[in-house]
């Protein structure tokens, strides 16, 4: 690929995708320093592989695949270093019950719990989510983490349902 072509490919990937990279970086690194670390390497990540980008697949599904490889190695490589306890999607259990399910679902809190359960989960559950919420659909999603869409699709709804048993409440969906 000629670096003319590399350069437009990225700034397209960049305007695109731009703030996606950010809240990605978030889902991935909590540390503020540590999260611009990794949204620039996340960027540069993607701009050297857009050298061997083919065009067999949708700019979208490369940015997404690249990214994800990239936030996954970091996050293995600070596991290592840290050793956090990370939870599969079906183990984890919400036990925050301060506000009223309306009160959260106006608020930044109701984020801030969602990332917090995210920051909680194994890589795959991770990047299937963090995709999810940048609305990526089920079978790119599939594409990118080399998951089943069918397999994708059981993540998504375990976690719409976690969601929605807290915000409805203890007493309202059991």
């Amino acid at each position: 690929m000629a670096e003319g072509d590399q350069d437009r490919l990225f700034a397209e990937a960049i305007d695109r995708f731009g703030g996606a990279l950010a809240r990605l970086a978030r889902g991935y690194e909590t540390d503020p320093e540590l999260r611009r670390d990794l949204e620039q390497e996340l960027q540069v990540a993607l701009w050297q592989s857009l050298a061997a980008f083919d065009g067999r697949c949708s700019l979208s599904t490369w940015v997404w695949r690249v990214v994800h490889n990239r936030a996954t190695s970091h996050m293995l490589a600070s596991k290592r270093h840290a050793q956090r306890g990370w939870s599969s999607i079906e183990d984890v259990e919400i036990v925050d019950a301060e506000n009223t399910p309306f009160e959260r679902a106006e608020s930044d809190r109701a984020m801030q719990l969602i990332l917090s359960i995210i920051d909680r989960l194994d890589p795959p559950d991770r990047q299937i989510l963090l995709l999810y919420l940048e609305g990526v659909a089920a079978a790119e999603i599939g594409v990118v983490t080399g998951v089943s869409p069918d397999a994708v699709a059981t993540k998504i709804h375990r976690f719409k349902s976690m969601l929605t048993r807290r915000f409805a409440g203890a007493g309202d969906a059991s």
